[in-house]
């Protein structure tokens, strides 16, 4: 039986961030994960590295400050993956902010980012109109404008797990799920399960950790794990529409009559819209935007660019994933409102939940853990550790320059990237927004090819 210091159970941004951690301070940690890697929420986010200008209305200063700094922190330890770009508030008469409020609400964000940011500023109308030519003039007074990161969300997990994966201590496991778990006088016994083969694997560890995000209050019980219902399931939509659908030269931040947060975010020639903040009310695996939530959307876009003309044909694809906020007491239901700090629960002395959060800031929700789990193991703990770069990067790069797509190519994409299926490599190893229908019109490599390279992996 193979033995392990910890168990990481949930392979998305926090379960390779966590991996990446424990094992560059010399713990042995296996990471298991049901799917591909970042296949789940992780891949699921407005693909934004950013402070969350909308939490300063909650007064989350502490969060906001925190984000700020990790997202201007990965700006600079992995340009290949984000880049900071302009966003734009726009004010109109009927807007629920005052420009001077928005002013100082921007200004607070500047300052909380230590001005590490590239400088705010305020339009008038005719400078929002030049910028965002989409944009319904009526009524339009001006817009603030500040930046914050765009990235690939799902690659920076990813690469996050190849960088843990240089280290002897780590080893991860997709399309493994775990089935038990056994309380033992040191530890735990997991026996996990291939999805391919059906073959189980039992395992010992001193610790087992779940990063397993909106799945956990569904899996714990499962489990025998001792829990509670702990989450406030919010699912998110986004649209990805083609290129020019909205003439706009920056990202604009629209709030919708019933309170909510809509990004337009020009990238990766296409226009990235989202998202939604709903109750959930399907099964999340691999969980599909609906057509209400879709044509919800379109309304609001074609609100605010009524000239625009968009329609279903102008959608390229569609994604969604459920947040795993936290409940809150006397805030049990309000999604927007809901906090994103994040939460460490033990339900028992050998056993760690992570829940919440921010995308941003898995690298300090992971510090807090690892913090804790390293010294328990009789070893010093290196924060910093985590600062340096990572050391592998995707061969295939989202933003700029891509290279000719080969075989030759795809054979080692597959060889040292961690791919199982064609779905892993089309949507997060390459990085391709189309939903996919036949794979040689996407990448120009015949799909019998593709398959053989799999199959022989």
């Amino acid at each position: 039986m193979n033995h392990f210091d910890v168990v990481v159970v949930g392979g998305g941004i926090n379960g390779c961030g966590l991996l990446r951690d424990l094992a560059l301070n010399g713990a042995k940690t296996l990471l298991i994960e049901k799917g591909d890697f970042s296949s789940q929420t992780s891949q699921g986010s407005s693909k934004m590295l950013h402070g969350g200008i909308r939490y300063l209305e909650n007064f989350d200063f502490g969060l906001v400050q925190e984000a700020l700094e990790e997202k201007n922190l990965w700006l600079k330890l992995t340009p290949h993956l984000c880049f900071e770009r302009d966003f734009y508030l726009p004010l109109y008469r009927y807007s629920k902010y005052a420009p001077w409020m928005l002013n100082l609400g921007l200004f607070t964000y500047d300052f909380l980012s230590h001005f590490q940011n590239r400088p705010f500023g305020m339009l008038n109308q005719e400078e929002t109109l030049e910028k965002i030519p989409s944009l319904d003039p009526n009524g339009l007074k001006g817009a603030g404008k500040y930046f914050d990161g765009i990235v690939d969300d799902a690659k920076l997990s990813l690469e996050c797990l190849y960088d843990a994966l240089l280290e002897p201590h780590a080893s991860a496991l997709s399309y493994h799920e775990v089935t038990k778990t056994e309380r033992v006088s040191d530890g735990y016994l997991v026996t996990y399960e291939s999805r391919k083969s059906k073959a189980t694997v039992t395992v010992h560890t001193k610790f087992l950790v779940f990063t397993t995000g909106p799945f956990t209050d569904i899996l714990l019980p499962k489990l025998g794990v001792p829990w509670s219902s702990q989450l406030l399931p919010s699912k998110g939509i986004h649209l990805w529409l083609k290129e020019g659908a909205i003439k706009a030269k920056g990202s604009v931040v629209l709030t919708t009559k019933d309170n909510r947060v809509v990004f337009v975010i020009p990238q990766r020639g296409s226009i990235l819209v989202g998202t939604t903040e709903t109750p959930v009310d399907q099964d999340i695996f691999d969980i599909k935007a609906t057509q209400t939530e879709v044509d919800y959307l379109l309304g609001v876009l074609n609100q605010y660019f009524p000239y625009a003309g968009l329609t279903q044909d102008s959608i390229i694809s569609t994604f969604a994933a459920v947040r795993p906020l936290v409940r809150e007491d006397g805030n049990a239901e309000s999604r927007g409102k809901t906090s994103r700090f994040h939460k460490i629960y033990r339900p028992d002395s050998h056993t760690y939940v992570i829940l919440g959060g921010k995308y941003t800031t898995f690298r300090r929700m992971n510090q807090e853990l690892a913090s804790e789990i390293v010294p328990r193991l009789g070893r010093p703990y290196y924060p910093n550790l985590t600062l340096e770069p990572l050391r592998q990067t995707s061969l295939m790069p989202t933003f700029g320059k891509k290279p000719a797509l080969t075989l030759e190519l795809l054979h080692k994409i597959i060889a040292t990237e961690y791919v199982t299926t064609i779905e892993d490599l089309v949507h997060r190893r390459l990085s391709i927004l189309d939903n996919i229908k036949d794979l040689k019109d996407v990448m120009g490599v015949p799909m019998e090819d593709v398959k053989g390279l799999l199959q022989n992996r």
